[in-house]
């Protein structure tokens, strides 16, 4: 069941959209929950960002209100596809995270939004040593994700959406620690902010 569910949502995108929308409603809306990964930083026309893992561009769409100089990366064409159409105001490349193809010390802001959860703790490794070599000095990997809910009430609500929507690596992810996997890989990291209950991490790291 959750198979399906997963395919479906990835199939059609007012379907994926539907479903990040709803559950965006415990931290305030779709809106507020894009922000919450820049909050605190810096952004002008020139800062250089990568939005990391970008689907079809719900990220996207508000990282260019900040920037002239947006690049999304993603594994799926079709995403790419679809960002192209929804935000044409930015560069795409089709690549998997943990082989960008990008220089050293290229981005000012490394940003990703619910994708870490995805990935096997391997991939997870390989992905922060790559989010490191292509971030300038000085440079920021903001994010946001899954983390085990510290109000009990959320609970429930996440197991459901776990396994109607997600795999074993969302689970694994609630046994990671992501900021003290961060600091392994050099990131200068602090306690991360929680939201919805505990539910939700966003985490700024500092090259």
């Amino acid at each position: 069941m959750a198979t399906i569910l997963r395919d479906l949502s990835y199939r059609y995108q007012w379907l994926y959209d539907g479903i990040s929308r709803l559950a965006a409603l415990s931290v305030g809306g779709e809106a507020r929950f894009r922000q919450l990964p820049l909050q605190g930083l810096t952004l002008d026309s020139d800062t250089q960002i990568l939005d990391l893992c970008c689907g079809s561009g719900q990220a996207t769409q508000f990282l260019v209100n900040s920037s002239q100089n947006v690049t999304g990366l993603d594994a799926s064409p079709l995403s790419l596809q679809r960002a192209c159409k929804n935000v044409p105001n930015a560069t795409y490349v089709e690549a998997f995270a943990e082989d960008m193809p990008f220089a050293d010390n290229l981005f000012d802001v490394v940003h990703t939004s619910a994708a870490l959860h995805e990935m096997h703790p391997e991939q997870l490794r390989k992905i922060i040593q790559q989010v490191y070599r292509v971030l300038k000095p000085g440079g920021v990997f903001t994010l946001v994700d899954f983390h085990p809910p510290t109000n009990p009430i959320f609970w429930p609500g996440l197991s459901v959406f776990f396994w109607l929507f997600e795999t074993e690596t969302a689970w694994e992810l609630l046994k990671t620690d992501l900021p003290g996997l961060l600091r392994e890989y050099g990131f200068e990291v602090g306690e991360p902010s929680l939201y919805a209950g505990g539910s939700l991490q966003v985490i700024q790291g500092k090259k």
